[in-house]
């Protein structure tokens, strides 16, 4: 799983960015932080549910942060199609 999301060629991190990328259908995998705020972790889960895209769950949103390269944290990223 680390290794697939931080080789991935197209990446995005950010609850904005993922769920414009599940809306307009360019996601191809989903990584959700187990700690993300309630509201964003049902509405991205039941997002991917709704669309057939896999879900991969991370156990921190710290952890993910630093599997997208970034020094922050993050609540879900996404490998692009």
């Amino acid at each position: 799983m680390e290794h697939e999301l931080q080789s991935a060629e197209k990446r995005i991190a950010g609850t904005k960015q993922v769920l414009r990328a599940l809306n307009g259908g360019t996601a191809a995998k989903v990584f959700l932080a187990k700690d993300a705020d309630g509201f964003i972790y049902h509405r991205v889960q039941n997002l991917c549910s709704e669309t057939a895209i896999p879900v991969a769950f991370v156990d921190t949103m710290q952890e993910l942060g630093k599997l997208c390269g970034v020094s922050v944290k993050t609540a879900v990223a996404a490998v692009l199609k």
